[in-house]
């Protein structure tokens, strides 16, 4: 469920609330009490989880970036060598 963050234009004071994408945005301040409340845009943080993409090549910086079919070797499971 994602986390939306909330100003509050009467005492300024910055909230977080946890809604659904269906659920309408919060009205009033936590704080306050104040009904002007504004939607901020902020920073998001993902986490990669299991295996995938990072973990089989794309954090790997001591790996060749190119492959090996490219400069005339080859290897059976790279899908360059299997178009060549």
């Amino acid at each position: 469920m994602p986390i939306y963050e909330y100003q509050c234009k009467a005492c300024g004071e910055v909230f977080e609330a946890r809604q659904k994408f269906s659920d309408p945005p919060v009205q009033a301040c936590k704080h306050c009490g104040a009904g002007d409340v504004a939607k901020l845009i902020s920073q998001t943080a993902f986490s990669l989880k299991g295996g995938g993409w990072y973990q089989q090549g794309y954090g790997n910086a001591g790996q060749p970036a190119a492959c090996a079919a490219s400069s005339g070797g080859g290897c059976g499971g790279c899908p360059k060598a299997a178009n060549e």
